[in-house]
């Protein structure tokens, strides 16, 4: 489980990065570049350069793995995180949930979606007072802003989520 989590931040770090902080420009193999010798000492120079390119994948929403990992992405973030607490036999999760991460997407990164299935992490269902699913909770700075129970339509949603870009 450690393994993981490490693995889910390295690889998140490594490819949500912004194109003007990556170190990720096309290269080009140096063994393409420089001419090669052959067994029989003929000089070999390749025509054309590979370049290799990375794309950014970055999604909105995730889940969260513990508590340490919730620290790390909703409290300590620079991001306005919405917070979905749910559960996997709730009817009314599956519901809001998708409205939720499709209304999160169309905000392009100002804001973010975390889901905490309660049955995994009573510790923070018990910690932010969720006593209903679904629970969703409006995190900006590490402090709740807003909250509601239940489930909302699309407009409902974006009102919310307005309020909590600002």
């Amino acid at each position: 489980m450690a393994q993981r989590l490490l693995l889910r931040r390295f690889l998140a770090s490594v490819i949500c990065r912004k194109p003007s902080q990556s170190r990720w420009a096309p290269r080009a193999s140096r063994a393409l570049q420089t001419p090669q010798r052959s067994p029989n000492n003929l000089t070999v120079t390749p025509s054309q350069a590979r370049s290799i390119y990375t794309t950014r994948v970055c999604t909105t929403t995730f889940n969260i793995q513990d508590g340490p990992d919730f620290q790390d992405r909703v409290v300590n973030s620079e991001t306005p995180v919405v917070v979905d607490f749910h559960a996997q036999w709730c009817g009314p999760c599956k519901i809001l949930g998708p409205r939720l991460e499709k209304v999160v997407a169309k905000q392009h990164g100002k804001v973010v979606m975390a889901k905490v299935d309660i049955d995994d992490h009573t510790d923070l269902a018990i910690e932010y007072e969720v006593s209903a699913v679904p629970t969703v909770l409006a995190i900006k700075n590490g402090d709740v802003v807003d909250k509601f129970v239940g489930i909302k339509d699309e407009d409902q949603l974006e009102a919310f989520l307005k309020k909590l870009i600002g």
